[in-house]
């Protein structure tokens, strides 16, 4: 029996369960993160230090110093090491083209606006310390904010191994504190004793942390909702071998991850499903992922498949060639032909893996260096400038009713307020009327 179920692109059912999954709220979830939230952002310290000790089994200091950062690089094998400079080398050169820039335009005679890019001060990177120890989040996140030009970058990891602490290192963060979960989250929004408030919290994390960084929101900037990953592959010629690969690696980081081929090519359907039961790894939650959330559906073109793909506004989309590539409208991250392994996004191509899920990516793309500045527009106006556009702005403010606007700018301009004063109105019996409305 196929580890992977095949359905018809008709089986509208099948199809939804695969590429639109309900994503019901958890309410048990979003009382406990509520009360988590609360305790920290009352009780500061202490109520962190014991969800901490509680729920990341602290023992210790919160924050890790850097000598001891130091120290525990000096154990990650020198092949490590060298992957993570290589991947941050191709992540700072991305981010750097992520920047946005600054500009000064003359709207016309005495009129200028200046828009001005302004880096964060402080900025919150999540780190997940679950099944896995990732570094490479620790990288996609710390990085272009430290690109951007943010001072401090402060990262939140409940369980930072060694190669976590490198990662750390080499990419410039501020600060490291051993702290995960709804805790993490209210620490960095509302600040404590030990632990800096942020303006903005960036990084994945599991359904407690999506809750947090949710309900935050009102009061600190987050990055976007991420739950859990996803992949799409839109194909017609591609390799059996390889396509199989690409949606097992999505599988194994999460029994929850979505891993769907979409394609009009049913022999390549039947290949890619065998290939997966021979090739499923018989322990981690690859299995239970691909069973529950995996699939491949079999559309009568090319077009059908691609404007699924769209509809669905994946996180990952991979597609065989930039024909197909040039038809997307909708996904986190994007990768053409066969060699463009979506494995090699997560780790070392520049581009960024914090990326929307959940049909988040049809109004966003990914975290990118842009994410960390703001943007100031500046305004100049002379007397010629506010002349040329204030009879403009006096005949919108009057049309909305906005009597003090106009006022605001009629003071400024005396010769035009008496050109277009017009005659005073008059009272019953004749005698001009020195009444305001209102």
């Amino acid at each position: 029996m196929s580890a992977i179920r095949i359905v018809d692109a008709s089986d509208t059912a099948a199809v939804r369960h695969l590429l639109w999954p309900d994503r019901d709220r958890d309410g048990e979830t979003e009382q406990r993160v509520a009360a988590i939230v609360a305790d920290v952002r009352r009780d500061g310290e202490s109520a962190l230090l014991r969800y901490a000790r509680e729920f990341d089994r602290l023992d210790g200091d919160f924050e890790v110093s850097k000598k001891e950062m130091q120290a525990a690089t000096k154990t990650v094998a020198p092949g490590v090491r060298r992957a993570i400079r290589v991947a941050a080398r191709n992540i700072r050169a991305v981010a750097k083209k992520q920047v946005p820039r600054g500009w000064r335009a003359n709207v016309g005679p005495g009129i200028t606006v200046e828009q001005r890019i302004v880096p964060l001060d402080r900025v919150g990177c999540y780190v997940p310390g679950g099944r896995y120890p990732l570094p490479s989040t620790l990288l996609m996140t710390a990085i272009p904010a430290a690109v951007a030009g943010v001072k401090d970058v402060i990262v939140a990891c409940p369980k930072p191994d060694a190669v976590v602490m490198a990662a750390a290192l080499e990419a410039g963060a501020s600060r490291l504190f051993r702290i995960g979960g709804a805790q993490a989250i209210a620490a960095l929004a509302y600040g404590t004793q030990s632990v800096p408030r942020v303006d903005k919290i960036v990084g994945p994390g599991n359904r407690y942390v999506a809750a947090a960084k949710a309900l935050v929101a009102g009061d600190c900037g987050i990055d976007f909702y991420a739950g859990p990953t996803e992949i799409v592959i839109v194909s017609a010629k591609g390799s059996p071998e390889w396509i199989a690969a690409d949606l097992i690696a999505q599988a194994e980081h999460d029994p929850d991850a979505r891993s769907v081929l979409i394609t009009p090519n049913r022999s390549l359907a039947a290949q890619v499903a065998s290939v997966v039961a021979e090739t499923m790894p018989p322990t981690g939650p690859a299995a239970d992922s691909i069973r529950v959330h995996g699939g491949i559906i079999v559309t009568k073109s090319i077009k059908e498949a691609m404007a699924l793909a769209n509809s669905a506004a994946a996180e990952h989309l991979v597609v065989d060639d930039d024909a197909l590539a040039d038809q997307v409208r909708s996904a986190g991250s994007v990768f053409v032909g066969s060699w463009s392994a979506q494995v090699a996004g997560d780790y070392a191509i520049g581009s960024n893996h914090v990326l929307p899920t959940a049909g988040a990516a049809r109004v966003r793309g990914g975290l990118s260096a842009a994410d960390f500045v703001k943007q100031i527009t500046v305004q100049r106006l002379t007397r010629r400038g506010l002349s040329t556009i204030g009879p403009s702005v006096i005949a919108l403010a009057q049309a909305e009713g906005l009597t003090a606007h106009a006022a605001s700018i009629t003071v400024r301009l005396p010769a035009y307020a008496k050109a277009t004063a017009g005659p005073p109105k008059l009272r019953e019996g004749g005698k001009p009327d020195t009444t305001t409305d209102g």
